[in-house]
């Protein structure tokens, strides 16, 4: 799918997500009180959809504890992340750090804009051309507007998900029908080629499939090292997926296996093999 058409379906599905979204809370208070009860509904259900549109990206840099991270404190990562911006073809994203040690990178968005978060334990453990590939990757997300969908997939996704606790001594019994009817929103709208489309872009743009795929290596054989917990509904917005499969994790696994996102990678630059085994005679 041609970059153009990917976007205007990527924006056309949030638009619809986010109408969907005002329209069923407004048959649900129909539902409960006919007329005046949907009115309230109605309201409430185009609050929530506009700030998912104009906060989403603010909520969930909130919600992982974020900061943004200024020039003066990274400047090489700034222009590095500045340059890779005009080759991918999008602005220049915000930066943000997550103060943990679990090596991952997110993205979320609005329009073209990109806003990134790395954690510490990604920038300690990623050499700089590995880096790199990561935040192309992330920035051919948001030239395709997969964050103008992901966003407000996942902040829908996630309440949803939070509805459950209204429950009581329900809550488990909600979660049951409301963690799988989540996952379902999110699997209908985020299609796993996405990350296959992102990870080619960003090769184009690095100048190297090399530097994505050694990140994707190394950042599978370091998250079995480091203890994580987060909300699983956040699984579309990171680089790999850092949750384990099992449980209510599985159900919101939108990312291609690791070693199929390598192996389409090096075969983008098939004579690698050849070159390697050269430098090492």
């Amino acid at each position: 799918m041609r970059t153009g058409i990917r976007a205007a379906t990527n924006v056309l599905k949030a638009l619809v997500l986010l109408g969907g979204f005002a329209a069923l809370l407004t048959a649900l208070g129909w539902w409960l009180g006919g007329v005046g009860v949907a009115a309230l509904f109605a309201l409430a259900g185009l609050l929530m959809a506009g700030t998912a549109w104009w906060y989403g990206p603010r909520i969930l840099l909130a919600s992982v504890g974020a900061r943004e991270l200024p020039l003066a404190e990274a400047p090489a990562l700034h222009t590095t992340a500045e340059r890779l911006a005009g080759l991918v073809g999008v602005a220049r994203p915000r930066l943000f750090v997550l103060p943990d040690g679990h090596p991952r990178a997110l993205a979320v968005g609005r329009g073209g804009a990109a806003w990134l978060a790395l954690s510490q334990g990604l920038l300690g453990l990623l050499p700089p051309a590995e880096l790199e590939g990561v935040l192309a990757h992330e920035l051919a997300r948001a030239r395709h507007r997969e964050l103008v969908i992901e966003t407000p997939v996942v902040l829908v996704s996630g309440w949803l998900v939070e509805a459950s606790r209204i429950g009581g001594f329900l809550e488990r019994a909600l979660l049951f029908v409301l963690g799988p009817v989540a996952a379902s929103v999110v699997h209908v709208l985020l299609s796993p080629r996405r990350v296959l489309a992102a990870d080619a872009l960003a090769a184009a743009a690095s100048g190297t499939p090399h530097g994505l795929a050694d990140a994707l290596v190394r950042l599978e054989n370091a998250q079995e090292l480091v203890r994580f917990r987060a909300s699983p509904v956040t699984e579309p917005l990171y680089v790999v997926n850092p949750f384990p499969d099992e449980g209510i994790a599985a159900l919101f696994e939108t990312h291609p296996a690791i070693g199929e996102r390598v192996e389409r990678l090096r075969a983008l630059d098939p004579e690698w093999r050849e070159r390697l085994l050269a430098d090492e005679g």
